[in-house]
């Protein structure tokens, strides 16, 4: 049997919508890419390798990566605060997933381009 035969269609994509809401955000996935392979960054670090983002912004995401349990911060207790973020064991095992995903969307075939009806 399957690891996913409990599901029904109806179950299963209200799964698949959960997880794609923990990554809705316009930064979150360039963050994640950013800590991929067990990178430890600082807040700082994350701030100049993504340079679009405001700083409310990047805590924004990162607070809602961390609430949902896909970042992970350490707080050094000293002066000035050095704050690291890195993905949990679960964040990480996300990477397969969206490797797959973007194979996936790079075999997307050419847009069919719609038929026009026309005009007697």
């Amino acid at each position: 049997m399957g690891k996913h035969e409990h599901h029904t269609p109806a179950t299963a994509a209200s799964g698949i919508e959960e997880a794609i809401q923990m990554l809705e955000g316009r930064w979150k996935l360039v963050i994640l890419f950013h800590l991929f392979g067990g990178k430890l960054l600082r807040f700082s670090e994350l701030e100049r390798a993504i340079p679009a983002i405001s700083q409310k912004m990047l805590i924004q995401q990162l607070r809602q990566l961390e609430q949902d349990g896909i970042i992970a911060r350490i707080v050094h207790a000293q002066v000035p605060p050095k704050v690291e973020y890195h993905l949990t064991e679960w964040g990480q095992s996300l990477c397969p997933a969206l490797d797959e995903l973007l194979t996936w969307a790079e075999k997307r075939p050419a847009p069919k381009r719609a038929r026009r009806p026309s005009s007697a």
